[in-house]
């Protein structure tokens, strides 16, 4: 008997083949897909220059920059509804101080008077440990969130009637946070050194510091690999009021 009939693929042998074909008909479909997406997207552009993909800091930097801008246009504002607000409006002399007494206590109205001036800054870029201290890892030469805090705490507790950090005037709502080497406050960012302003009793602003357990700490940090810190005394100075908004944002659950 002839096994011409044994030679026929069976249905097993027909079935994958049959995938297969399949399977490879949907591979160059998915692949002309892909292409002609891309083409759509590129609009005959290079989707892989450089130009087109902003760093993360460029990004931050932009931001920053636009609320500078922003942070000018409603200082201005605030100004005309200053000067409108100086008119006669029929409020009484006692009206007038109690609503003083509270711009002053929310930071938007200037102060004067004698100061401290904090300056930190990050270690040199060759610093080497002092001796009798091990050798310093990246974090102990840069620095940190809680090092800014505890000078702005310090200060406070010493009965500061103002304080400015950098150009910004802190208010209650200011969180002073930091990312990476920079610093971020109130939506602006800025890079070591970063400079502390305090208005208020010299004295009991310097035993403030000096008495701050977290202070103490940094200067550890200033002994040992030579972080920056500098105190200085200022016999006159006039922080600006807070000029941006005053309105509170918070996260919400996604619905």
């Amino acid at each position: 008997m002839s096994n011409s009939a044994n030679s026929r693929p069976g249905p097993v042998r027909f079935f994958r083949k049959r995938v297969g074909r399949l399977l490879t008909a949907a591979v160059f479909a998915l692949a002309g897909l892909i292409f002609v997406t891309s083409f759509n997207t590129a609009k005959g552009t290079n989707l892989r220059t450089d130009d087109s993909l902003l760093k993360l800091s460029d990004l931050i930097e932009q931001r920053s920059s636009k609320n500078a801008r922003l942070d000018e246009s409603t200082a201005g504002l605030r100004d005309e509804v200053d000067a409108l607000a100086d008119r006669d409006d029929g409020s009484t002399r006692a009206e007038d101080e109690r609503l003083g007494a509270l711009e002053g206590a929310a930071g938007t109205r200037e102060v004067s008077g004698g100061a401290l001036t904090v300056t930190l800054d990050d270690a040199p870029p060759n610093a080497r440990a002092a001796p009798g201290y091990p050798e310093p890892q990246a974090n102990d030469l840069v620095i940190h969130q809680q090092d800014l805090q505890a000078v702005v705490n310090a200060l406070w507790q010493g009965g500061a009637k103002g304080i400015q950090v950098m150009d910004q005037r802190l208010i209650s709502t200011s969180a002073v946070r930091c990312v990476g080497n920079t610093l971020i406050l109130q939506g602006r960012v800025y890079s070591p050194p970063y400079k502390i302003t305090a208005v208020g009793d010299r004295g009991r602003l310097e035993k403030a510091l000096d008495a701050s357990p977290a202070v103490r700490n940094y200067q550890l940090y200033v002994k040992a690999y030579g972080l920056g810190w500098k105190v200085d005394e200022r016999d006159a100075v006039t922080l600006p009021g807070y000029s941006g908004t005053v309105d509170l944002h918070y996260a919400e659950p996604a619905r």
